[in-house]
C-alpha cells in the first residue's frame, strides 16, 4: 500500500475578490507567460512588472523561471535568488490586504526584509512591492483618472478607497524610477461610475493604457473581451486596440469559466502579447471548452473585432454587395418613448405590448414612434436569449429571445426593439422569418457580448428585399457561402422554432 500527499498550490485555491477583481490561477499565468521569448528568463538584466498584483502569482511563477534560466550565470542559489529578487521583479499591489499577500506569496515571509524572506538583501519591509492608499480626485462627482463614483467610493479609512496606485499618476515611470522589459498582469475590470442605478464602468482600459506609456518591451494582460465590439465608453479603446500593429497575440475565451472557475464574466475573457518592437498582423486564437480555432490576420479589417475566424470570409462576401445594413433600420431604445415599467391603462385607443401581456393604452401619451404606429410593425427582445450573450454546454446560441409582428395600433414598451415597419403584412412577415433565419442572427451574435441586443448588433446584417421570402438556403445561395462556411454557421446558431 502507497499512501499519495496530495499538496496543492495555495494560489489556485483562492476565493475571488469579486467578479471584477479575480485572482489568477497558476495555470493561467504560466500560459501567459510561455508568450514570452525563452531567452528573457536566461537574461539577468530583463525587468518585469506586475503593477496589479493580487496574489503575487505573476512575480511568483515569474521567479521560478528565472531561477532556473539563471542558474549558470550565477551558480550560488542565495547570491541567483537575491539577484532575482532585488533587481529584477517589481509590483504595486490593489490593495492593502493583497499587499501582504503578495509578499507572502513572492517572497515567502510578510515581510521583505523579515527572518524567513528568501532574499536576504532589502532593507525595507515592503521590497519591490509597493502599496500606498491613494485617494480619488473628484470633480463633478466622478474621479478624475478612474471615472468612480464620488457616492460610492469617498470612503473613510477603514475601508478600501479602490484608488488604484498604477493609474491614479500623471507619470508611472515615477514610481519606481526605472523602466520595464515586461509589464504582466490581470487588472481591475469595472468600478462604480455614477452612471444611471447601480452603473459600474470598464477600467481595465486605463491599466492597458497606462502599461504602453512605459514603453515596455512586452506587455501581457488578461481582461474582458467585450471591448471587441461593445462596452460602456469603450469606443476608442477598441479603435486604439485594432489599429494597434504591436498587437502579436490574442487569445480568446468566449467562455470565461474555462479559466476563471466559477466566475461569470459576460462576453468571455481574452489575455494579449502586446510586442513594442513588432508590427505585423495578429495571430489570433479563439478557445472553447478545447476546441481552438486560429487565424492570422490584422485586427482592424472591421470597426469592431470579429472572434471567429471562420467568420471573417463570411462577413467580406455580406459585405462584398455593398447593401445598407440593419443598424440604420432597427430602433433604439424605447420605440415608443415607453420605459420598461410601464404598463397598460383602463382605457385607450392603441394595444400596449410589453413583457406580462398587453392591453389598452391612449395615443395622446405617446410622443415617439407616431409614424409606425399604423404600420405593420416587427419587434425583437431587447434582451439576448443566450445568458450574459455566452453560448450553451454544446456551444450553441439563439441570439434573439422573441420575435413577433405588431399589428397596426399595436405599441411596445422598451422590453423591445422594433427591427422593421411596413404598409403590408407580408413584409412583416418576411422580416419576423428573416429575423429568424441562422444566417441573420449568427451576423448579429459576431457583434453580441452581453445580454442587451441594441440597433448597433445589427451592423453586419443586410437590408433586404422584404415582398420577398428569405430562408437560410437562399441566404448562403445569395452570399455564395461555401460548404465550410454553411456548416460554421450551423455548428454556432440553435434552431429557432
Amino acid at each position: 500500500m502507497f499512501k499519495v500527499n496530495y499538496n496543492p498550490d495555495v494560489l489556485s485555491c483562492l476565493a475571488n475578490l469579486s467578479n471584477d477583481e479575480v485572482f489568477t490561477p497558476p495555470r493561467l499565468v504560466n500560459n501567459m507567460l510561455d508568450m514570452l521569448p525563452e531567452e528573457l528568463w536566461r537574461d539577468k538584466n530583463a525587468t518585469f512588472l506586475d503593477p496589479v498584483s493580487k496574489s503575487g502569482v505573476f512575480l511568483r511563477e515569474i521567479a521560478k523561471r528565472l531561477t532556473e534560466g539563471l542558474e549558470e550565470e550565477f551558480p550560488d542559489q542565495q547570491e541567483r535568488v537575491n539577484h532575482i529578487f532585488k533587481n529584477q521583479l517589481f509590483g504595486i499591489a490593489i490593495t492593502e490586504l493583497t499587499s501582504m499577500l503578495s509578499r507572502r506569496s513572492v517572497y515567502c515571509s510578510k515581510y521583505a526584509n523579515g527572518k524567513y524572506s528568501i532574499c536576504t538583501e532589502f532593507e525595507k519591509k515592503d521590497g519591490n512591492i509597493l502599496y500606498d492608499r491613494i485617494e480619488h480626485t473628484w470633480k463633478n462627482g466622478k474621479c478624475t483618472y478612474c471615472g468612480a463614483s464620488k457616492g460610492e467610493y469617498d470612503r473613510d479609512e477603514s475601508l478600501e478607497t479602490h484608488a488604484y496606485q498604477f493609474i491614479h499618476t500623471e507619470n508611472p515611470e515615477e514610481l519606481f524610477d526605472m523602466r520595464f522589459d515586461v509589464i504582466v498582469g490581470n487588472p481591475p475590470y469595472q468600478l462604480g461610475d455614477a452612471g444611471h442605478g447601480k452603473s459600474a464602468g470598464p477600467i481595465y482600459d486605463l491599466f492597458v493604457e497606462q502599461a504602453k506609456k512605459l514603453k515596455p518591451r512586452y506587455l501581457t494582460m488578461i481582461i474582458p473581451s467585450r471591448w471587441f465590439a461593445g462596452g460602456k465608453g469603450l469606443s476608442g479603446f477598441r479603435e486604439e486596440m485594432l489599429n494597434d500593429e504591436r498587437m502579436k497575440i490574442l487569445v480568446d475565451f468566449p467562455d470565461a469559466s474555462e479559466v476563471f472557475p466559477g466566475v461569470d464574466i459576460a462576453g468571455g475573457v481574452c489575455y494579449f502579447l502586446w510586442e513594442r518592437d513588432y508590427s505585423g498582423p495578429c495571430k489570433v486564437l479563439n478557445i472553447y471548452k478545447g476546441d481552438i480555432q486560429r487565424s492570422v490576420r490584422p485586427l482592424n479589417e472591421f470597426d469592431t473585432f470579429i472572434r471567429f475566424g471562420d467568420a471573417v470570409s463570411i462577413v467580406k462576401k455580406v459585405r462584398e454587395l455593398n447593401e445598407s445594413n440593419m443598424s440604420d433600420q432597427v430602433s433604439s431604445r424605447k420605440p415608443f418613448g415607453l420605459a420598461t415599467n410601464i404598463r397598460p391603462k383602463e382605457k385607450g385607443d392603441l394595444h400596449l405590448v410589453w413583457s406580462g401581456g398587453e392591453g389598452p393604452y391612449p395615443s395622446d401619451e405617446i410622443d415617439k414612434g407616431e409614424e409606425i404606429i399604423d404600420k405593420w410593425k416587427v419587434m425583437t427582445s431587447k434582451v439576448s436569449y443566450d445568458h450574459a450573450g455566452q453560448p450553451n454546454s454544446e456551444g450553441m446560441r439563439r441570439v434573439l429571445s422573441k420575435v413577433e409582428i405588431l399589428p397596426p395600433g399595436h405599441i411596445c414598451t422598451e422590453t423591445y426593439l422594433v427591427a422593421g415597419s411596413f404598409d403590408s403584412k407580408e413584409e412583416a412577415e418576411h422580416l419576423e422569418g428573416y429575423l429568424k433565419t441562422k444566417f441573420l442572427r449568427f451576423l448579429v451574435s459576431l457583434l453580441s457580448f452581453s445580454q442587451d441586443i441594441t440597433k448597433g448588433r445589427f451592423s453586419f446584417v443586410p437590408i433586404l428585399d422584404m415582398t420577398e421570402r428569405w430562408t437560410d438556403d437562399k441566404l448562403y445561395k445569395k452570399y455564395d457561402l461555401n460548404e465550410h462556411e454553411i456548416e460554421f454557421i450551423e455548428s454556432v446558431i440553435m434552431d429557432m422554432d
